[in-house]
């Protein structure tokens, strides 16, 4: 059976693809670097998974999703710390064709996302911006005066061969560059490792 086949009755709607297991080994990071005081690139390997989450009722609104964990490390250093850890919940509300994405970054940011989506769709661009009173972005104080987070987005594209790429682009204003602003984007494409399934338990 194909990785495209459509499976009963899409309770997930545009995260039906996302369940399971994945790793991903052409990673690209741009960002700044505040020892080095430059940016530059890292290429790293993801692990992520995305395991299905009970009914979400708030009132009248319900929700299908799932939750996530995604964690990378830098080439030449996959047995060591990992430079970046994010979880968070990816929701979809049918109704109003409204996909939401709340993710927790390890560095004392979080973040509340939001994108239009059809259930058929392929790709899902989510948005955020501070003080957004829906879909905002919030930081720790010291991030606020270093790196001032000033918008969030980021894609999620289901490839027709089964592999899933995410892309990020954010923006900073660097206290260490005089507040210039800069783009810290990211980019992988992951293929998946295990399927969920109900003879399998879930960890």
């Amino acid at each position: 059976m194909s990785e495209n086949a459509k499976f009963g009755g899409q309770k997930l709607g545009p995260l039906t693809p996302l369940v399971g297991e994945w790793e991903g080994n052409v990673g690209v990071d741009l960002s700044y670097h505040n020892k080095q005081d430059e940016t530059s690139e890292t290429t790293y390997f993801e692990k992520a998974s995305f395991k299905p989450i009970p009914l979400q009722e708030n009132g009248k609104q319900s929700m299908e999703g799932v939750a996530y964990k995604s964690t990378a490390w830098r080439h030449g250093e996959e047995a060591m710390d990992p430079f970046h850890d994010e979880v968070g919940y990816i929701l979809w509300d049918k109704e109003n064709q409204q996909v939401i994405r709340t993710v927790v970054f390890g560095r004392g940011i979080a973040i509340m996302a939001g994108a239009d989506a059809k259930a058929s769709d392929r790709e899902i661009h989510f948005k955020a911006s501070p003080g957004d009173p829906c879909y905002g972005i919030l930081q720790n104080k010291y991030l606020l005066g270093r790196a001032e987070l000033k918008s969030f987005e980021s894609t999620f594209k289901f490839n027709e061969d089964g592999t899933f790429t995410h892309s990020s682009d954010i923006v900073l204003k660097l206290g260490a560059q005089s507040g210039m602003e800069m783009h810290h984007t990211d980019v992988n494409t992951l293929h998946r490792v295990k399927r969920y399934h109900p003879s399998v338990e879930f960890q």
